[in-house]
């Protein structure tokens, strides 16, 4: 039995020999920077294959004095190479100097390797090559006060690079050090007793892989593609095999059973994708569920759900300067005391962080290092006792916003009685510091399978709140409290838990992001309109599937579309194609170029009854598709986007294309047939001269088309109906 040192980073060492110990390796004593470990073959291939904790495991070789370059020199060719690498074989060699006469590591590296070639060339004739990216040996040099220690590094790579992280954030926080984390705050105890796991600045999902690897039993060494000891000679690939098949069927054993507790918000959409990617790597991406947000908005992930928010937010030399970080951690504080009663936070912060940023006193506080840099990981409790179990009193801007909300719902009531209308615009921005939308979507929850949907189900109400993005002068703070402020207001007046909340932030500008992609919950609705049922999902997208401010513009559609073949581009959702079917269209034909939403559109179609070869999708460019075909149509509907762009077809811009897009639709138009032409672009000038001169009549159809609940912003989009004179 050898002694073999497993190293870690520090602050880890007392945590390894307890994690050392449940994997019954019981003789490890801690040191600084690393374990001790009495053990064989077996116990260096159980921590390279299950240890989350551990960054190399090496196996001792010889030490000796090395005074100078030749005594190491000396030393180095006094060890038996041929028993640890063939000829033909490849090395490298790292080097670790402290209070020693040879302080140059390179040079101290050169030295080892030179007595190792030196040593192959005079008994072979031959010398192995230096590759330093995967060696087929890995030499390890240790030399301290001019006493060397030579070790054979059997992990390879460094433990913490489990193979599934190929894409991570500027910042990135190493594997072992985020095992920790979770080690420290207690997760598998969490997990045991139900709870959830919430990472609200994910980056590129270190916390939430790694806790549900833990949470499964998966070894982390599983993962990995290669280790140090594959091609030494001392290597035992039958005991390794075995090792790794038990490893293996206990992931199976563990992922079958592991519970999908785990979910991620990140702002940025490109942090979001590389979880999704490391996530599909590492074998759990169906237990992982993510949002696009910021930590002003965010809430807890489950209602009525505890567990362990975990995070590594930003320190002053990430993401901006330190003002902008302090105001992080206060948003992030105000947050976790607003809504997480019961839960524990474990956070990440900077040597300096002590918890005052976040108004919240830690519990405990340790020292931790992602690699050179010296952290503090402290952990909070919010305790369930000091979080309001009544209906706190609501503040003077709450109740004037509840005010507000009930007034406007006592306004459009009997009209939304009267003419059937279950989806509305309850609020836009009436009170203009409390500047967002609010939607009312009644709605049943569903499966995405439109021959499932029950129609007996339960309604419920659900809210989508648009907050328009605050100008620059308005500080982030302010901003959040007041969005906060008009949410608590719309849940107390509707009655409708935060759960059932959707909270979204529209950017100013020029326009292109109206599908845009936001979340992967699949989170689908049922709703009803003019008799007709739609899918629509609040979360997962900028836009819901059904634009509210259009019910006018499909409401006429419907009225022309009786024994006429309707042509609908920029389809979207279909929604227009299921009125014009409803309203006796001969056919409809829907086409635009996202296999998503004409999927979406499919489900709206099947579910209203619509079926077989008279309602045709095709996914194309509008303007590619008005070239090719050769069919005329009694109702052309455009509804366009202001903007878009995509590497399958040409930018489009509503305002610079609309004339040449109007008169191609005017080549199909059956001799009495209309031109439907709607946008949202707010600056939006129809060229009537233009269209004119191409026999186009227009009538202006704008103010008839805003809906009565949509009053206050009465130029959200224009209409217009055109025919050939």
């Amino acid at each position: 039995m050898s002694t073999l040192f497993i190293t870690c980073a520090k602050g880890l060492e007392e945590l390894l020999r307890d994690e050392l110990t449940r994997l019954g390796l019981a003789q490890a004593r801690a040191t600084v920077a690393g374990v001790h470990l009495a053990g064989g073959l077996e116990a260096a291939y159980r921590v390279c294959l299950y240890s989350r904790l551990a960054s190399r495991v090496l196996l001792p070789l010889a030490q000796f004095a090395a005074e100078d370059a030749r005594a190491l020199h000396a030393g180095v060719q006094g060890i038996d190479w041929s028993a640890l690498l063939a000829p033909e074989g490849s090395l490298t060699v790292d080097a670790n100097l402290s209070q020693s006469t040879l302080t140059h590591s390179q040079f101290a590296a050169q030295t080892v390797k030179d007595a190792i070639v030196d040593q192959f060339r005079d008994a072979y004739g031959v010398r192995p090559s230096v590759d330093r990216e995967q060696p087929d040996v890995r030499v390890n040099l240790h030399l301290r006060r001019d006493q060397a220690a030579l070790s054979l590094d059997l992990s390879g790579a460094p433990l913490h690079q489990r193979g599934w992280r190929l894409q991570q954030g500027a910042a990135p926080l190493k594997e072992n050090v985020a095992a920790a984390m979770l080690l420290r705050a207690r997760w598998p105890e969490t997990y045991a007793a139900g709870g959830v796991l919430f990472d609200p600045m994910c980056g590129s999902g270190t916390l939430l892989i790694e806790g549900a690897l833990m949470a499964a039993g998966v070894a982390p060494g599983l993962t990995r593609a290669r280790f140090g000891f594959e091609c030494w000679r001392g290597h035992d690939a039958a005991l390794w095999q075995h090792l790794r098949a038990d490893a293996e069927q206990a992931a199976r054993v563990g992922l079958t059973a592991l519970r999908p507790v785990f979910h991620g918000r990140d702002r940025d959409p490109d942090a979001l994708t590389a979880t999704r990617g490391n996530a599909q790597r590492a074998g759990v991406a169906g237990f992982i569920q993510l949002e696009r947000g910021d930590v002003a908005h965010m809430l807890p992930p489950v209602a009525g759900a505890s567990g362990l928010l975990v995070g590594n937010p930003p320190y002053g030399e990430r993401l901006g300067e330190m003002p902008e970080v302090l105001a992080l951690y206060r948003m992030l504080g105000e947050r976790l005391r607003a809504g997480f009663g019961g839960w524990r936070a474990a956070l990440l912060f900077g040597e300096q962080g002590d918890g005052h940023m976040l108004g919240l006193k830690p519990e405990r506080s340790q020292r931790l290092y992602n690699g050179a840099l010296a952290c503090n990981l402290l952990q909070f409790s919010v305790h369930a006792e000091r979080v309001q179990r009544t209906p706190a009193p609501l503040t003077e801007q709450v109740s004037m916003l509840v005010n507000r909300l009930h007034k406007r719902e006592q306004h459009l009531r009997k009209r939304l009685q009267r003419e059937g209308i279950d989806c509305y615009r309850l609020y836009d921005a009436d009170l203009p510091e409390y500047a967002a939308a609010i939607d009312v979507y009644p709605a049943r929850a569903i499966d995405g399978d439109a021959a499932a949907a029950d129609p007996d189900a339960p309604l419920q109400r659900w809210l989508h709140v648009q907050e328009y993005q605050a100008p620059a002068e308005i500080e982030p703070g302010l901003a959040a409290r007041r969005l906060q402020d008009l949410l608590h207001a719309a849940a107390h007046e509707l009655v409708v838990p935060r759960a059932r909340i959707a909270m979204k932030t529209r950017a100013r500008g020029h326009g292109g992001a109206r599908y845009g992609h936001l979340d992967a919950r699949a989170h689908w609705l049922e709703v009803q309109e003019g008799g007709l049922f739609f899918r629509v999902n609040l979360f997962d997208y900028l836009d819901t599937g059904l634009f509210l401010d259009h019910r006018n513009v499909r409401g006429r559609l419907r009225a022309l579309a009786a024994g006429q073949q309707v042509l609908n581009l920029f389809a979207y959702t279909g929604t227009g194609s299921v009125y014009a079917a409803a309203g006796g269209a001969l056919g409809t034909t829907s086409v635009d170029l996202s296999a998503t939403y004409l999927e979406w559109a499919t489900w709206n179609l099947l579910r209203n009854g619509f079926r077989g070869s008279a309602h045709r999708l095709v996914q194309a460019d509008a303007r590619a598709f008005l070239a090719a075909d050769t069919r005329r149509y009694g109702v052309i509907y455009v509804d366009t986007p202001t903007f878009s762009n995509s590497k399958r077809a040409d930018d489009f811009d509503v305002q610079r294309d609309h004339v040449d897009l109007l008169r191609a639709c005017a080549a199909h138009l059956t001799p009495d047939g209309v031109i439907v032409f709607s946008n949202n672009f707010r600056r939006f000038k129809l060229d009537a001269e233009a269209l004119a001169t191409s026999g186009l009549g227009v009538e202006d159809w704008s103010a008839p088309s805003v809906p009565f609940d949509f009053e206050r912003r009465s130029n959200i989009h224009g209409c217009w109906l055109l025919r050939v004179r």
